[in-house]
């Protein structure tokens, strides 16, 4: 696979939730600095789900009627200059156990400013301005959803909370309301996009949620980006458990079947002993290649790309910058393979 060099630029729009999310910007902005010999990245754009209900979040969505913060906060602070004072008080979460014991000064600075605004968008706008984020946060929709999974077992539950806690295969997934609408900015951003990846992130409660909202799985579709499915490091338990490569990337296929995947990216390095342990006392496992599921990807038309992509450290993550780099020359490599069919078709 080709580098990444500074023969052009792109603009990317990375789609997901939570912790995965957050370290691949983290990772990409490296790749917006001005003057830079690695500059790719023209336009970065996240597209964030506001499905969470769950801690300091939760909390303020159920006080003050007010779209989740938490994954957009952590969003703005990954794409902020690490060193500065205010990113460090957007991390900063309050201890003890009165009314603010367990709040982030994150979340708290934006549900202040949306009051202020009158609208959470702006207040996510004027946050980012504040943090000097390179690049730009969209919540997938302004509308008050909730998740809804229907259950093997049987049952069904609401709220991203009670469906991790429930512990049980998930049959079939939902919003409500059902016809959530999108936001434009970041329908927009999808129709420009130059490469588009979705993931990593927990399956059904980050991923899923963004592709579910009205004409954002059709919008990803309909782009002629360089679309890059992330695989997550683990399985989750109570969302994925028994989940390997294979049913992560089938089931973003079922609920947005109109997306065709040029790249898929996963690690190819194995955790340690002392890890597989610590986390198979939760439940999860790694999540490898299968050769059954290399086959069928490349028979699908999709390129399979390993790397090692671990950060180092007791917890498994990905390393952002090395995943950056591999989405980067993806997208260097897509880049130089279209530019190659035009020069055949105008030679023919």
């Amino acid at each position: 696979m080709q580098n990444a060099n500074a023969n052009g630029s792109l603009k990317l729009v990375a789609i997901g939730g939570g912790t995965g999310l957050s370290t691949l910007l983290a990772g990409l902005k490296r790749f917006v600095a001005a003057h830079s010999e690695e500059t790719w990245i023209d336009s970065l754009s996240a597209i964030v789900t506001v499905s969470d209900d769950g801690g300091s979040s939760g909390r303020l969505r159920d006080e003050l009627q007010m779209l989740p913060p938490g994954d957009i906060r952590n969003c703005m602070i990954a794409l902020s200059e690490d060193s500065t004072l205010l990113a460090r008080l957007f991390r900063y979460r309050f201890r003890g156990s009165g009314d603010l014991g367990g709040h982030s000064f994150g979340n708290l600075f934006l549900a202040a400013l949306t009051d202020v605004t009158g609208d959470f968008v702006e207040a996510v706008r004027l946050s980012s301005e504040v943090l000097a984020s390179k690049g730009h946060i969209f919540p997938a929709t302004i509308n008050d959803v909730r998740l809804v999974a229907e259950l093997e077992d049987g049952r069904e539950v609401h709220g991203e909370t009670q469906i991790t806690a429930a512990r049980s295969r998930i049959r079939r997934l939902r919003l409500v309301p059902d016809e959530c609408l999108p936001l434009p900015e970041a329908l927009a951003a999808i129709r420009a996009a130059d490469v588009i990846t979705i993931g990593p992130g927990s399956l059904y409660t980050s991923i899923i949620p963004n592709l579910i909202v009205s004409s954002v799985a059709e919008a990803i579709g309909a782009a002629r980006a360089t679309k890059i499915f992330i695989a997550n490091l683990m399985t989750q338990p109570g969302e994925t458990d028994g989940y390997g490569f294979h049913e992560h990337l089938a089931t973003v296929g079922h609920y947005a079947p109109q997306i065709h995947f040029d790249y898929t990216v996963i690690n190819d390095r194995a955790i340690s002993s002392e890890q597989a342990k610590i986390y198979a006392a939760d439940g999860a496992v790694q999540v490898l290649l299968e050769k059954t599921t290399h086959a069928n990807a490349c028979d699908a038309g999709i390129e399979v790309v390993c790397a090692d992509l671990l950060d180092d450290g007791e917890m498994v993550r990905h390393n952002s910058e090395r995943l950056a780099r591999v989405i980067i020359a993806c997208a260097a490599n897509d880049r130089a393979k279209k530019l190659a069919q035009t020069d055949m078709l105008i030679a023919n």
